[in-house]
């Protein structure tokens, strides 16, 4: 019988042989790839990576735009809008001394104001309106005008009942009583046609008629 040799081996068998990428301990090396600057850059910027970078500012953005929000509507809806330029361009283009309501305290809060002077040429027919939200949380509204057939006066005047005459801040105002039941207080001033009108009750009408006087530019 033959020898098995080392380790049981037979003559005729052969000791596997190391791959010639193994080396001499006979161990795998795996290759090493240098990795540029630029790709490792464009390895960190992944989808996640930028909604975590985004992430604050948009934070940032809401909170922003939430307290805007609370400031400027904590609990009122009511939107104020400033009159003095719409005011001013009607005093400046209309043929006849401006009229309007001055001096009104702070509850009377201003919620609309319309010309029909941004269109016009000086000289022209001017028309402005203005609107208030009252301290009694009721509207009063204001129209001056030397237009022939305004909408504005036309809409509350036609149809109104008569009911005798006001004398409020040293001036004689007509009464009447519009088809939707509500007081209209209006006078004229040389060419012009005033109206004082709304749901506010009469106490609050009477203060806006007073209130009327030549305008004062700031």
């Amino acid at each position: 019988m033959s020898d098995p040799g080392p380790r049981g081996q037979r003559p005729d068998e052969q000791p596997p042989q190391p791959s010639p990428a193994s080396g001499a301990t006979g161990s795998t090396t795996p290759a090493v790839t240098a990795v540029s600057p630029a790709e490792s850059r464009a390895a960190k910027f992944t989808s996640a990576n930028m909604v975590r970078s985004l992430l604050p500012l948009t934070v940032i953005m809401l909170v922003v735009v939430g307290v805007t929000a609370l400031r400027q509507n904590p609990d009122d809806p009511v939107r104020v809008v400033d009159p003095g330029p719409s005011i001013a361009l009607a005093a400046e283009r209309a043929g006849y001394p401006l009229l309007v309501p001055q001096g009104l305290p702070a509850e009377w809060r201003t919620t609309s104001v319309r010309t029909d002077a941004v269109d016009g040429a000086p000289g022209d027919p001017v028309t402005l309106e203005i609107g208030w939200l009252t301290p009694a949380e009721e509207y009063a509204g204001f129209v001056i005008s030397d237009g022939e057939g305004v909408d504005p006066l036309d809409d509350v005047l036609d149809g109104a009942t008569g009911d005798g005459t006001a004398e409020i801040g040293g001036e004689t105002w007509d009464r009447r009583t519009s088809e939707r039941g509500e007081t209209a207080l209006t006078r004229t001033a040389g060419e012009a046609t005033l109206l004082v009108t709304g749901s506010a009750p009469d106490e609050e009408l009477a203060a806006l008629a007073a209130a009327v006087g030549p305008y004062r530019a700031p």
